[in-house]
C-alpha cells in the first residue's frame, strides 16, 4: 500500500495499530534473539543494536503521521516549567529580493513565531538585560526532517540546547526556534522553502534586535534537517554583509551542525557511497529507493520541485553538481559533527572538504564518530556523545 493510502482514515489508524504490534512482538523479539550472535556494527553492544532498530522502525512509522494531535507547533507557545517561551516578530523588512522571489512563488511569508529558552542549571529562565559585554548565546533549530519534531521542551531533541548551556558559562543559554514544519502530498501542501528560513532569520533578529546580543558572539546551531537550515541562515547573513538592499544584522560568530542534511539531490547516491552501504543506519528510508526523492524532501522543496536540490545554494550546500555554486567565504569557525555510519556521512564530508577550501583549516573542525549513527548526538544513552561533548566544549572555550 501506498502512503496515500495510509493517510486516510480509518487505514492510518490500522497502520499504526499494525506497526507498533509487529514491532513489540515480532520485530524486537527476533532481533533481541539475533543480536546475541551478530550485530549490524560488532562495536556495538547488544543494548545498542536494540535502540538503533527500534528508532529505526519508529521512523519509518512516522511517516504516516502529518502530525501528532495536540503536538506543540509554529502557532503557539506551550507552558513548561522551568522553561520561557516568547515570540519573535516577522522580518519582512529583512527579506532581499531573492529571497522575496522564493517566498512568492512557494506562497510563505515571515511571520510572528515562537521560540524557547533554554538556561544552564542554576541561571535565570530568561537572559538578564542588558547582556554582559562577550557572553555567547546558541540559536539553535531542530531537526527532524524538516517535518516532524518541536523546539518545544518536552520533545526528546531538547537534549541538545540543554547540553550545549552547560558546556561553558561563557553560553549559559540557547533560544530555539518554533520554525514552520513542511508537508506535502497526501496530506495538506504547506510551509515548504524558504518558510524555515524566514524564521531562522526571525529568531536570529530577535537575539540582536531585542535581546541586544552582539553577531560574534551568537553561535548557530542545529542537527540533521536543523543543521541544513542553520547553514542556510548563515549563508544568507554572510553573502547579505553590508547590503544596501536590507540592513541585516551581521553573521554569527560560530557556527555548529550535528549530522546536517546538505544534499537533497543525488550527487551523493553512487555505488560505494554512505548512501548505499551505510543501511543499517537510524534513518534508512531515506534513501531506501536511493534514485526516489524522499517524502521530506518533496516537502521541504514543495512547489520548486526536486530539480531544486540540485542547483540551490541554500537547499544542497554541499552537493557535487556543478549547477550549484555554493562557496564559504566569509563563514564563521565552524564545528562539524558526523556519524561514521549514517546515511549522510559523504555530504557532510564534502561539506567539510568545501568549507576547508574557503575558509581554512583552522576554521573549520570536524569530528567523525567511526561508529555511531546519524544525529547521535541527540542520543543521552550513545557511548559516543560524551567525547563528542567534550570536544564541542574545547572548540568553545577556545574561540
Amino acid at each position: 500500500m501506498s502512503l496515500i493510502l495510509y493517510s486516510k482514515q480509518p487505514w492510518k489508524t490500522l497502520y499504526l495499530i499494525f506497526g507498533v504490534l509487529a514491532i513489540l512482538l515480532v520485530f524486537l523479539p527476533i532481533c533481541a534473539v539475533k543480536y546475541l550472535f551478530m550485530r549490524p556494527n560488532p562495536t556495538w553492544s547488544w543494548c545498542h543494536a536494540m535502540r538503533v532498530a527500534l528508532i529505526q522502525r519508529l521512523n519509518l512509522l512516522s511517516t504516516v503521521l502529518r502530525k501528532v494531535p495536540f503536538d506543540p507547533d509554529y502557532r503557539a507557545i506551550e507552558a513548561r516549567s522551568g522553561v520561557e517561551g516568547v515570540w519573535m516578530d516577522e522580518v519582512s523588512h529583512l527579506i532581499n529580493t531573492e529571497l522575496k522571489i522564493w517566498s512568492s512563488v512557494a506562497n510563505v511569508a515571515s511571520i510572528r513565531i515562537p521560540g524557547y529558552w533554554y538556561a544552564k542549571t542554576g541561571s535565570d529562565p530568561i537572559p538578564p538585560t542588558p547582556i554582559a559585554a562577550g557572553q555567547k548565546v546558541f540559536l539553535f533549530l531542530h531537526g527532524g526532517g524538516f517535518t516532524h519534531m518541536s523546539a518545544c521542551p518536552r520533545f526528546p531533541i531538547s537534549i541538545m540546547p540543554r547540553s550545549l548551556v552547560e558546556l561553558t558559562d561563557s553560553a549559559p543559554y540557547a533560544l530555539a526556534v518554533e520554525y514552520r514544519l513542511s508537508s506535502t502530498y497526501p496530506f495538506t501542501e504547506e510551509h515548504p522553502f524558504p518558510a524555515a528560513l524566514l524564521d531562522a532569520i526571525a529568531g536570529y533578529n530577535y537575539l540582536v534586535s531585542v535581546m541586544g546580543y552582539d553577531p560574534s558572539d551568537i553561535v548557530v546551531s542545529g542537527d540533521s534537517a536543523g543543521g541544513n537550515i542553520a547553514l542556510a541562515l548563515t549563508r544568507y547573513l554572510v553573502e547579505n554583509k553590508g547590503s544596501t538592499e536590507v540592513s541585516l544584522p551581521g553573521p554569527p560568530g560560530h557556527l555548529l551542525v550535528s549530522s546536517p542534511v546538505t544534499d537533497m539531490g543525488n550527487s551523493h547516491v553512487t555505488p560505494g557511497s554512505s548512501a548505499f552501504n551505510n543501511n543499517k543506519d537510524i534513518i534508512i528510508d531515506f534513501y531506501k529507493k536511493p534514485h526516489d526523492t524522499s517524502y521530506r524532501v518533496l516537502a521541504y522543496v514543495g512547489p520548486f520541485g526536486a530539480g531544486i536540490a540540485s542547483c540551490n545554494r541554500y537547499v544542497s550546500p554541499a552537493s557535487l553538481s556543478p549547477l550549484v555554486q555554493a562557496r564559504f567565504i566569509g563563514f564563521p569557525r565552524t564545528f562539524i559533527i558526523a556519524g561514521g555510519m549514517e546515511v549522510f556521512r559523504d555530504q557532510i564530508r564534502s561539506l567539510r572538504d568545501k568549507m576547508v577550501r574557503d575558509m581554512g583549516e583552522t576554521q573549520v573542525t570536524y569530528y567523525e564518530a567511526a561508529n555511531a549513527e546519524h544525529d547521535y548526538f541527540i542520543f543521552s544513552w550513545h557511548p559516543d556523545r560524551p567525547a563528542t561533548l567534550r570536544a564541542v566544549q574545547e572548540w568553545l572555550v577556545s574561540g
